[in-house]
């Protein structure tokens, strides 16, 4: 975990040194403890590559039926050869890319490359040009992929890396992993910071050699106690600490942090590119509208196989057999059917084709189940569905007769419809599926009529003519519950989400109108389109479009790269083998966690462990509290620290000898601040932060507002210590009794200052200490260990204290109020100059 072990390097192992030159063991056999902590953790990133890498290559682990010498045989994968003739059948996973021949029926499952959720239909008669997408190549079987049904035969023309498959785990391995932004902007903060102390303190070393005639030897020690000063000794504890309570309050939110750096990532992200099957919808085929041919509309509400739902007419809820042509469409669709649905110890079972269970779930809205229909008119005979029919009928008798119902292509089973009585209806009818399909849906129409003659169930039954049309099925991919309240949640909180999905531009347009993303079809871009552009134009559309179909893997890819270029955070979401290469390459990857594949997983960052979308939104919110109290502690350390190094400053200018001995440093910095840094990191969020846009993401961890804070801080409290040190010396108190009282004054100052530090503009006095008792508790424990060393020998000893009289801590307790007062004064004027306000 290299990327996250490198900022902290530059802070401990100026330390570790410091520690060692000042002559404190103890200290640096700690830092040098946390050095060796990273160390053995430093294999993580390259470990997580090789785990997404083997999880593709298990997908590759299979057997391939191949014609060898003439004969048919069985090999692994791994053996197939380019030229090789496969054999495919229902239930195979394609051992390598293949250029069908032969096909009969046959449908695959390409979502592991596409993420579309329908199966595609092959046909090896197809041809096209290079720029088909992957999803529309109907005469190519895809390594990785599974038969759905049917049977073919194929020449390989691609095995291992050069496969699409394959090339998805050469795009994982050489996508170079987007850093959080918080190691971003940790990694320039850390180089500056320590860059700073040692230039500071070389600078004061040589003043003090040139202008003071102080020996080489003492400005030496002086300029490490200033080292010490300034260096947050305390950082890497305290952030590792914010970072895991990060990580847990998220966990509670359903967000899994695999990477502890990345639990701010989602609240600093600027761009959210969602992948759109089981991601914003179900990836479960919902029947959303029923058109009938009387022209009446019929709305089914509910998501995904479970018939939890209602069929509305006109606002009106339709109860079984409320409606007698919708009555009989609900029966055509459960017994042409060959889908099961039925409930098993409270939950609902399915199994069968998605196109299937949706028509099961419909009936089921409208009181029609496969069993009580099957019951009253059992199967006489059936046409299964084969891509070439386009059609599929089943055969049943009832009341001695013999009644088909067919389900298919509109146009196929319209051509199968009598329309002597009402010719004009058939146009109608063919415009009306037109229009469904414009809207996104997958349009099934539904039909029914009598056989004259008895059918012999032995032999094949003949194709149905002269039905009674019933109506058409819009089916869709639904959204998932609560997304489009996601989506606008984050447009709402400055975070800009497009859609990157590998399905049709007209469902994706459909589904984008549903979350609000775009409305036109020329907000839609292409895979195709993108093929033909140039980085620049690539730049541009990604700053301007919302949505993006027909997209190969290794587009979303480019599409990635091409928005970290123009300045974006940006934050990835996907469930499948295809979203591995953008997660890996994105600032933050996001996997779902119940559908996700194991490859996307692997490639994350974050996994969601519900699949839904809103959660996204709860991520940004703790995210950016994660942030704000990573800011907040290291604004605490810095503050102090510097003020630290005002007043040894000061204190050499002034020709008086050290105020506080190096090890009197470290213990502020290390013991009564530590504790109190770490508790400070507990804080609850302040109420308002999905109401701030992100933070730029060129902006310093040290913006504008920190650096005017920590000034300010570093001067009142440098000044007051300076000058409470000097007027101690000139009372008469020995060298000894002003570094006791001075080191009391700065256990006071940061018991006073972190209640500042809880919120950059809202007064302190808004924010109730028992609203983070923590952080209540973590303050009291500071001053009690500060004053049990006081009373305590060894403490005495190591530390140069001693018990301080009542008086004596009424002053000090007085003097360290003033950072309160000059930082209550400071929120008052950054609210009035950057709102005109004063802060809530």
């Amino acid at each position: 975990m290299r990327q996250f072990r490198s900022p902290l390097i530059y802070i401990l192992g100026v330390a570790a040194v410091v520690s060692v030159a000042i002559g404190e063991p103890i200290d640096a056999a700690f830092i040098a403890a946390v050095l060796v902590l990273n160390a053995l953790i430093g294999g993580y990133q390259e470990w997580r590559a090789e785990k997404s890498t083997q999880a593709l290559q298990h997908l590759l682990q299979i057997r391939a039926a191949v014609v060898r010498d003439g004969d048919v045989c069985e090999i692994a994968a791994e053996n197939v050869v380019p030229g090789d003739r496969v054999w495919l059948e229902s239930g195979n996973r394609v051992p390598a890319d293949l250029r069908i021949v032969s096909a009969h029926g046959l449908e695959i499952d390409e979502s592991l490359l596409t993420g579309e959720s329908l199966a595609v239909s092959k046909d090896s008669a197809w041809t096209g040009n290079a720029l088909t997408p992957i999803g529309d190549r109907r005469n190519m079987a895809f390594a990785g992929s599974i038969v759905g049904r049917g049977r073919a035969q194929g020449i390989v023309v691609a095995t291992g890396s050069a496969t699409h498959v394959g090339q998805l785990a050469l795009d994982v391995l050489s996508a170079t992993g987007g850093k959080p932004p918080l190691l971003e902007r940790l990694e320039r903060f850390t180089r500056v910071v320590a860059a700073a102390v040692l230039a500071a303190a070389c600078v004061v070393a040589f003043l003090g050699v040139v202008l003071h005639d102080h020996s080489v030897q003492h400005m030496f020690l002086f300029a490490v106690a200033l080292a010490v000063s300034a260096i947050p000794e305390g950082l890497p504890v305290a952030l590792t600490v914010a970072l895991a309570i990060g990580t847990a309050r998220m966990s509670r939110r359903g967000v899994i942090v695999r990477r502890l750096a990345a639990v701010e990532g989602l609240g600093s992200c600027t761009l959210i590119a969602s992948d759109k099957t089981g991601t914003l919808t179900c990836n479960e085929l919902t029947v959303r509208e029923i058109r009938l041919p009387t022209g009446e509309r019929f709305d089914v509400s509910g998501e995904g196989f479970g018939p939890d739902g209602q069929v509305k007419h006109d606002g009106q809820t339709v109860d079984s057999g409320g409606h007698p042509i919708l009555d009989r469409l609900g029966a055509a669709a459960v017994l042409c059917n060959e889908g099961d649905l039925h409930r098993r110890n409270g939950e609902w079972i399915w199994r069968g084709d998605s196109v299937e269970l949706a028509l099961l779930a419909m009936a089921h809205k409208i009181g029609r189940t496969r069993e009580a229909s099957l019951a009253s008119h059992p199967q006489v005979n059936e046409i299964p569905f084969e891509p070439e029919r386009q059609f599929s009928a089943s055969y049943h008798e009832a009341d001695g007769a013999t009644d088909v119902f067919v389900k298919g292509a509109p146009e196929r089973v319209l051509a199968m419809c009598d329309w002597a009585a009402e010719s004009h209806k058939l146009e109608q009818m063919h415009r009306l599926a037109e229009s469904m399909a414009e809207q996104g849906y997958r349009v099934l129409a539904l039909a029914e009529g009598t056989e004259s003659c008895s059918l012999d169930p032995a032999r094949a039954a003949p194709e149905p003519s002269g039905l009674t049309f019933l109506g058409f099925a819009g089916m869709i991919d639904p959204l998932r519950p609560g997304a489009r309240e996601a989506v606008r949640a984050c447009r709402e909180a400055g975070v800009r989400t497009c859609m990157i999905t590998g399905d049709h531009p007209v469902t994706a347009l459909a589904i984008s109108r549903d979350l609000g993303l775009a409305s036109e079809p020329h907000q839609v871009v292409t895979g195709s389109e993108l093929a033909r552009m140039s980085p620049a134009e690539m730049d541009e559309s990604i700053a301007t479009a919302r949505v993006f179909a027909r997209v190969a893997p290794h587009q979303k890819l480019e599409l990635v790269e091409s928005a970290r270029r123009i300045g974006h955070f940006v934050a990835v979401t996907g469930d499948g083998v295809n979203d591995a290469p953008a997660l890996r390459a994105a600032n933050i990857g996001v996997a779902m966690g119940k559908s996700g594949a194991d490859v996307a997983r692997e490639a994350a960052d974050l996994v969601i462990s519900d699949d839904n979308f809103s959660t996204i939104a709860a991520g940004i919110e703790e995210g950016r509290v994660a942030y704000d109290n990573v800011r907040k502690v290291i604004y605490l350390l810095i503050s102090t620290g510097a003020a630290e190094v005002v007043l040894v400053v000061l204190a050499l200018l002034a020709g008086l000898p050290l105020p506080l001995l190096p090890v009197q440093l470290l213990w502020l910095n290390l013991v009564t601040n530590g504790i109190q840094d770490v508790a400070l990191a507990f804080e609850p969020s302040e109420g308002d932060v999905l109401s701030r846009a992100p933070r730029p993401p060129s902006e310093r961890i040290f913006n504008r507002l920190m650096i005017e804070r920590t000034i300010v801080a570093a001067l009142v409290m440098g000044f007051v210590g300076f000058g409470a040190f000097w007027w101690m010396l000139r009372a008469g108190l020995t060298e000894v009794e002003a570094r006791n009282s001075l080191l009391m004054l700065m256990v006071l100052f940061e018991s006073v200052h972190i209640g500042n530090c809880r919120s950059e503009t809202k007064s302190a006095l808004r924010l109730s200490p028992f609203r983070s008792p923590i952080l209540l508790g973590g303050a009291l424990f500071a001053l009690l260990v500060h004053f049990g060393t006081m009373f305590v020998p060894l403490g005495q000893e190591v530390l140069r204290v001693e018990p301080l009289d009542l008086t004596t801590l009424a002053c000090l307790w007085a003097l360290a109020l003033s950072i309160f007062f000059a930082m209550e004064i400071h929120k008052w004027t950054w609210a009035m100059r950057e709102h005109g306000r004063v802060a809530p």
